[in-house]
């Protein structure tokens, strides 16, 4: 079955469609990446996006406006997905959508609202949609995240010692062997901001970690930062921008107002290397493969391999999956499960009563496909990427 996942993360800033075959053998779900796109979400509705998010106020009418805009920037890259990828015979969409909300407190989730209407998905391309993944999972009395934790469980299957899949991306997120997956904290969230901060906007990212090679880490900022009480929360565990945003970044340096934007930025840049190695050591990692934006940063992937000490650092390149599609690959899997009525959590990974079938279907022109009509009867242990 060929389906096209479609991600945006809490970096806001494109929407990413990659295509896959995927086939269900027995209890062996196979994966051929057939690419990826991009579509980078134009100025108006990024600047529109950035002023709806916590802790900025919000109206109705405006996340109506965002609901639809972002609807159909994800339309447009499914279409070109479809188009230059899959030779227009795609037969499946599977959308995360933008997260714009996530509701935790106390360690519990209470709900998450993921905007990017699958109507105009469905309608510009004629194919169904599974999207509003996270909900069903909350529903069921879970974290609604990590959901790529099965994906990477099946994945992971039979590597040796303790492999450990890591996503960093605005938040940074792993998961274990034996299903033990949470967010870690900030991956590129806090780094992002403060370089749009400190630079005027001139800058939206630290390009190639440039900003934080040229800084020193600073060694009070980074123990204030360190006392964040997010951090010492048992798993499973998950977070966002409604903590980790420019207004925590700003709070966190009154005192330090003197210090250059390159400490900060190198600052920064070692709380998110710090964190993540914590989390890494404490599940008893051998490996880490790594994926997300934040692999593209080589001060960070530099810091992070000095924190993981004996513990080997790769990228999810190096065994088959493309670093800035994995997450656009695994809702592609999620998305088959779903139509395939095949469960797509891990209890232990989200902390839910029960595994769940997830997310909500939009159909196509023609209802569901045919192949999707045919069904699945066995849930996947392993899944194989050729």
């Amino acid at each position: 079955m060929r389906v096209i996942g479609l991600m945006s993360g809490t970096s806001y800033d494109a929407v990413d469609a990659a295509a896959a075959d995927l086939d269900l053998d027995g209890d062996t779900l196979t994966l051929t990446p057939l690419g990826l796109v991009g579509g980078a979400y134009d100025d108006e509705l990024r600047r529109a996006l950035t002023r709806a998010l916590p802790p900025a106020g919000t109206t109705l009418a405006e996340v109506c406006r965002l609901d639809t805009r972002i609807g159909q920037a994800f339309a447009a890259a499914a279409l070109t997905a479809n188009r230059e990828l899959c030779e227009g015979r795609a037969e499946l969409v599977a959308s995360h959508g933008q997260t714009v909300y996530h509701w935790a407190e106390r360690g519990r989730v209470r709900g998450t609202l993921q905007l990017g209407q699958p109507a105009w998905i469905a309608e510009a391309t004629g194919l169904p949609v599974v999207a509003d993944f996270r909900p069903r999972d909350i529903a069921a009395g879970g974290q609604g995240a990590p959901l790529v934790s099965l994906v990477d469980r099946l994945w992971l299957r039979g590597r040796p010692g303790v492999p450990v899949a890591l996503n960093l991306g605005g938040i940074a997120n792993l998961t274990a062997p034996d299903g033990t997956a949470f967010d870690t904290g900030p991956a590129c969230a806090l780094l992002d901001a403060a370089v749009r901060d400190l630079t005027g906007g001139r800058l939206s990212y630290d390009v190639d970690g440039a900003l934080a090679a040229r800084g020193s880490v600073h060694g009070p900022l980074l123990h204030r930062l360190l006392a964040e009480p997010y951090y010492a929360l048992p798993a499973p565990k998950t977070t966002g921008k409604e903590l980790f945003h420019g207004g925590y970044v700003r709070e966190a340096l009154a005192g330090h107002e003197g210090l250059g934007a390159e400490d900060v930025v190198a600052t920064l840049t070692r709380l998110t290397a710090r964190t993540v190695a914590d989390a890494v050591r404490a599940v008893r990692a051998t490996e880490v493969i790594a994926s997300g934006g934040g692999t593209r940063n080589p001060v960070l992937m530099r810091m992070l391999g000095a924190e993981l000490g004996g513990v080997r650092l790769r990228v999810s390149d190096e065994v088959g999956l493309p670093a800035a599609a994995k997450e656009a690959y695994a809702f592609a899997v999620l998305g088959f499960l779903t139509v395939h009525g095949l469960p797509g959590t891990d209890p232990v990974s989200t902390g839910a009563r029960q595994a769940r079938v997830l997310g909500s279907v939009t159909p196509g022109r023609d209802g569901l496909s045919p192949s999707v009509r045919r069904g699945a009867v066995v849930s996947p242990v392993r899944l194989l990427v050729r």
